[in-house]
């Protein structure tokens, strides 16, 4: 598989393309910063590195791994770049005050936005990792992802599935991913309090 990650020099998007590399997927790294990109690409091994708009060309799946809050404008300058090509969404929207981290107060996940934004189908998934999870390697535990359209999420699936030490699961349509990344909100809190890095194994399947 041919994967795009978008804002691969971050902390998440460089930790998922060094463990997709590992799988042994053809990773191209994106950012706003070209030169930066190609840093980061051989710094994780992979294929290369690139401005967005020519990463997230002639790939089977791009990953949109930016910081929440840059999810949506990025996804509307690379519409046109990405195409038809699906897209998977791994942001969380959270708000942070001194309790705690709540979900966003918008109803509809950056997921579903980010959907009306692009023309490819749109899966969401990976929201119970973190990035200093897959820096050391596989994430502990299963990962869920959901999405409309079956050929995108399978795709999402089979990604998911080489970055986890559990199970990639379908949890549904893209509406889900509102439960999704909300979930990250409780996978913070619980990190805050118990001091650890809390992931998600589902049982009984």
């Amino acid at each position: 598989m041919k994967v795009a990650v978008v804002g691969g020099t971050g902390d998440f998007g460089l930790a998922l393309a060094q463990r997709l590399v590992e799988a042994g997927e053809h990773v191209v790294i994106g950012s706003r910063d070209a030169e930066r990109a190609r840093a980061k690409a051989a710094e994780a091994g992979a294929a290369a590195g690139a401005a967005n708009a020519d990463a997230v060309r002639d790939v089977d799946l791009v990953v949109l791994a930016v910081k929440a809050e840059a999810a949506l404008p990025t996804a509307a300058d690379l519409a046109e770049a990405i195409g038809a090509t699906p897209v998977l969404s791994v942001a969380s929207e959270l708000r942070f005050t001194k309790a705690g981290a709540y979900p966003a107060e918008e109803s509809r996940s950056i997921a579903e936005r980010t959907q009306e934004l692009v023309r490819g189908p749109v899966a969401a998934g990976l929201h119970s990792l973190a990035a200093s999870s897959l820096a050391g390697g596989k994430s502990e535990g299963d990962a869920l992802v959901c999405g409309d359209d079956a050929a995108a999420k399978e795709l999402a699936l089979e990604l998911a599935a080489k970055v986890v030490t559990g199970r990639a699961l379908d949890a549904g349509p893209l509406a889900s991913a509102r439960a999704l990344e909300g979930m990250t909100a409780v996978i913070v809190n619980l990190n805050r309090r118990y001091r650890g890095h809390a992931g998600v194994r589902i049982s009984g399947l």
